[in-house]
């Protein structure tokens, strides 16, 4: 993790990219990231939230490694749980059917990018 620094910097950017480009389908496919109140969901916003959520993600990543005797196998644990736990606010928001999908598919982006790349820079510790 301590060489980490500007690859996982450029990882994060990268998927933040992936991230804004695959939900550009979802709003010319008539997703239109309205929620409740009809408060819309700006792209940028999309890619800030997984920006941060990445960032959790390597700041747990650092905390496995110091902590835990088999970093790389807690941290898909708890990445995987997280990932499962971040679909239930799209099901609860009263988005459109088409959105809710949206919102959903756009979940295994960032998660198919940053948690192998995390998991593989953790390896396991020798103790």
């Amino acid at each position: 993790m301590a060489g980490e620094g500007r690859r996982g910097t450029s990882r994060r950017l990268r998927q933040l990219r992936e991230q804004r480009a695959a939900a550009r389908p979802g709003r010319d496919a008539g997703a239109d990231s309205e929620v409740q109140g009809g408060e819309t969901i700006p792209l940028s916003g999309i890619a800030v939230v997984t920006g941060f959520f990445s960032a959790v993600g390597i700041v747990i990543a650092a905390a496995l490694l110091r902590l835990s005797a088999r970093p790389a196998e807690r941290f898909v644990w708890t990445a995987m749980s997280l990932t499962a736990i971040s679909l239930i606010p799209p099901l609860l928001s009263g988005a459109t059917t088409a959105t809710t999908t949206a919102l959903l598919g756009l979940h295994p982006v960032p998660a198919a990018v940053m948690i192998p790349t995390l998991t593989r820079s953790l390896g396991t510790r020798a103790g």
